[in-house]
């Protein structure tokens, strides 16, 4: 989105809702299985099977209504304008369909009938409404008339900065960039605290007129050094007094689009995701390889588990865009989800090759790996990393800290114990580092001393994390301080009580103080919540056997007495 919404603005999703009535009870396979469809977002079924009911029902507005939204989700627009027509033939006044044909309008350039329809009462919501009024009467030349719908919208409470930012952009895009600059430059009620799109526009302002330099401050302001590889080209030609071409909008039909994903950006993480799909994919359709509205549209599919649209839609990212690289990495981890995992290494291995001095590829590639517990690989992916260090900086901690897991999983542990002290020297203090080291003591019977020290320093530094609260519970325990385990292991426990290591090692430090049958019971809990298929460290067949004998006996047949001392 090209601003931050107050949160007073979050009410907008109100004035947006799309109308989801459910259709008229139908006696028909093809009605349930699109609503069946359609619950778990496969938009491509539903709309088959939607239309196979309107063969029988070719006039239900309700069935009409909901392949408009299928089609519009799949990325189908044409399709879906097809429908909507068919249902504005019906009589009902659907959002959704006015909102198709309104883009589709726009789409044409057809600017009178988008006005003559929202003069006759079609409306998708207020705020819609009203910024695409201004497009429209931009699109018909008569200025004076936009600007004026634009302030009306700017007039609204909750939306102000929607409509001041969309006139800028009508400014600028007629040329007036002095007019757009002091909107975009107002710290009028705080300003509009632009994003990442409005900041792009408002650079491209700056310098046509001349600012480079202020076009490069404004950037420094919003994102300091952490600059994308698209900003990254921004600021190389301004850098070089390039003049930034204007190409946030380039005509009418432009506005609308990024009415559209204005909108989409404030519904993210606010409405749901098949909701919010229905702007995005609008917006893509009005501008074709429109970045943000296809990273944002992919992401969307993502989180709907639609992950074989989400890759078809980071495909559609051009080489050429400096967005190409993180649209791979989004292909990579959607591959991933949908279990191509060897497909997904090599969109990573690719992206390597197209640029192998890419330090933050090879991490990527040894993260991908590694969540794969395919440690070998990721420690190799590791070590090109770290090759290519020049000099030490405190954020490489997380490297050497990465690299020391996939060691210390593939039994190297020289190497491992090397790569965690590095990780601390770079980062003293840093609990993930200080309590993986520490707990990795503990597992051996090594440095206990020391394990708890660090322990205690990561619970510190988190001490809302029921992971490291584990950590210090079992290295009391380690310790033979048994009363002195109990409280940080019954936290760990309400913090995460549903992890079958912690409840394990729970029901371990009740019975070293006596409470067998608490004991027993947790040991029990613990038993239910190891899933076959997920990787833990609990083990079923100890559990029973404690379950059975109880735990004394068991480190009895184990050789380890239940006191356990530091073996230096």
């Amino acid at each position: 989105m090209p601003f931050t919404l107050r949160p007073s603005s979050l009410a907008l999703a109100a004035c947006l809702a799309v109308s989801g009535g459910a259709a008229v009870a139908q006696d028909s396979g093809a009605y349930l299985a699109a609503r069946h469809a359609q619950f778990f977002s496969d938009y491509e079924k539903a709309a088959q099977y939607y239309a196979q009911a309107l063969i029988r029902d070719a006039a239900n507005p309700d069935l009409l209504e909901n392949a408009v939204t299928s089609y519009v989700a799949m990325g189908d627009v044409d399709r879906a304008a097809t429908v909507a027509r068919r249902l504005m033939q019906t009589g009902t006044d659907s959002q959704v369909a006015n909102m198709v044909l309104i883009a589709e309008q726009a789409k044409e350039s057809d600017w009178s009938a988008i006005l003559a329809d929202m003069d006759a009462g079609q409306s998708v919501g207020p705020l819609f409404d009203g910024l695409v009024r201004g497009w429209a009467l931009v699109g018909e030349g008569r200025m004076s008339d936009a600007l004026e719908a634009f302030d009306e919208v700017a007039e609204t409470q909750g939306v102000r900065a929607f409509g001041l930012y969309h006139k800028a952009l009508a400014l600028a895009s007629a040329g007036d960039y002095e007019g757009a600059d002091g909107i975009l430059s107002s710290d009028e009620d705080g300003g509009l605290r632009l994003t990442r799109r409005g900041v792009v526009a408002h650079a491209e302002v700056l310098s046509q007129l001349g600012r480079n330099d202020d076009a490069l401050a404004l950037i420094d302001e919003y994102f300091g050094g952490a600059l994308d590889a698209s900003l990254e080209a921004l600021v190389v030609k301004l850098e070089t007094g390039e003049p930034l071409p204007f190409d946030s909008i380039r005509q009418p039909a432009d506005g609308v689009a990024e009415t559209l994903h204005s909108i989409a950006n404030a519904l993210s993480g606010e409405a749901a995701e098949g909701y919010t799909i229905l702007y995005s994919q609008l917006t893509e359709y009005l501008r074709p390889g429109h970045i943000e509205a296809l990273l944002l549209t992919a992401a969307l599919l993502e989180q709907m588990e639609r992950h074989d649209l989400a890759i078809e839609a980071y495909r559609k990212i051009p080489r050429s865009e400096p967005a190409f690289e993180a649209a791979e990495m989004g292909r990579a981890e959607a591959l991933r989800a949908s279990g191509k995992e060897d497909a997904a290494i090599e969109v990573m291995q690719q992206l390597i090759e197209l640029n192998p001095d890419n330090t933050m590829l090879h991490v990527r590639l040894g993260d991908t790996l590694r969540g794969m517990n395919r440690y070998e690989q990721a420690r190799r992916a590791y070590d090109d990393a770290v090759a290519q260090f020049e000099g030490e900086s405190e954020d490489q901690w997380i490297v050497y800290f990465s690299r020391g897991i996939a060691n210390e999983r593939t039994d190297r542990w020289d190497e491992a114990e090397a790569d965690f002290r590095k990780a601390l020297d770079l980062r003293p203090d840093q609990p993930q580092v200080l309590n993986y080291l520490g707990y990795s003591y503990v597992e051996m019977g090594e440095n206990l001393d020391e394990a708890l020290d660090m322990i205690e320093r990561a619970v510190a530094a988190r001490p809302e994390s029921g992971y490291i609260a584990d950590s210090l519970g079992w290295v009391l325990y380690r310790l033979g301080r048994y009363d002195e385990a109990v409280e940080p292991m019954e936290r760990a426990v309400e913090l995460m009580p549903v992890d079958p290591v912690i409840n394990d090692h729970l029901g371990d430090v009740l019975w070293s103080v006596g409470r067998e049958r608490e004991a027993e019971f947790q040991w029990k809990r613990a038993l239910s919540f190891i899933d076959d298929a997920e990787e833990t460290e609990a083990d079923p067949k100890r559990i029973r056997r404690k379950l059975e004998i109880g735990l004394d006996a068991v480190l009895e047949d184990e050789g380890e007495p239940l006191s356990v001392a530091d073996g230096n």
